[in-house]
């Protein structure tokens, strides 16, 4: 049975380096890895970060990497022209791990290289959860679809834009048409009321790179209560303040 991600994560973060920023917008000078470790700590611990570069290239940005806790794995140049070596040693240490440490249940691959399907397909035969994480743009979208999860990583280090940002105007939010479907189906079955993450889960697993605020919404909880407006679920505050999401009358 696959892992819960609602519970509190052990993660692996695996970043090959060179793919993350070449021809990505992101600048390997100023490259800041705080965002992407921000939205990695809202789901647990990041318990192993190993980047992975021919980091005679890379040198200005191995101090900051450093000072992050992330070790730095040397991958000189291959000597088939046109491939980098970092992914083949990349894909080794990942699987390594996963045999090796049953307690890291999350597995992050930060690169949009479709090279990375076998791996995410392996990990999640081995009841590992995968998130990708890369540049939109710079993403294959069959390794998006290889994840469990995609985090879209902006130029210039961000995530996305700032989370202070104001909302669109509601006539410019639509409640987009996956989280239609993955809500009335798991309020179609479900026997008590249901915790709002379970709703986001399913709706991840349905579309990997799901993100609200690409809607308008500025959390999911927003977005909750723009489906609620239109008689898709009802919302209900438990005795301890917890909210939780059941079918609409």
């Amino acid at each position: 049975m696959k892992r819960d991600p609602s519970h509190d994560q052990r993660i692996a973060l695996f970043i090959d380096f060179e793919n993350l920023v070449t021809r990505t917008g992101l600048s390997a000078e100023t490259f800041d890895l705080q965002p992407a470790l921000d939205a990695l700590l809202e789901k647990g611990k990041v318990v192993f970060r190993r980047a992975y570069a021919d980091w005679t290239r890379f040198a200005e940005a191995t101090q900051r990497l450093h000072d992050k806790g992330v070790e730095l794995v040397d991958v000189p140049p291959s000597t088939r022209a046109g491939k980098n070596g970092a992914d083949v040693r990349l894909v080794i240490d990942a699987l390594e791990l996963a045999y090796l440490r049953e307690h890291i249940d999350t597995f992050v691959i930060a690169s949009g290289d479709s090279d990375f399907c076998p791996l995410a397909y392996k990990l999640r035969e081995n009841d590992r959860n995968v998130i990708g994480m890369a540049v939109r743009e710079a993403t294959s979208p069959l390794f998006v679809k290889a994840c469990d999860q995609f985090i879209y990583l902006r130029p210039g280090g961000k995530k996305r834009a700032d989370a202070k940002e104001k909302e669109r105007p509601a006539k410019e939010k639509v409640v987009p048409e996956v989280a239609r479907e993955a809500a009335a189906a798991m309020l179609g079955r479900a026997t008590s009321p249901v915790n709002p993450s379970a709703i986001k889960a399913a709706i991840v697993r349905r579309e990997p790179d799901f993100d609200e605020r690409d809607h308008g919404f500025s959390s999911f909880s927003r977005l909750l209560e723009a489906m609620e407006k239109e008689g898709l679920l009802k919302l209900e505050q438990g005795a301890k303040g917890q909210w939780y999401v059941v079918p609409a009358a």
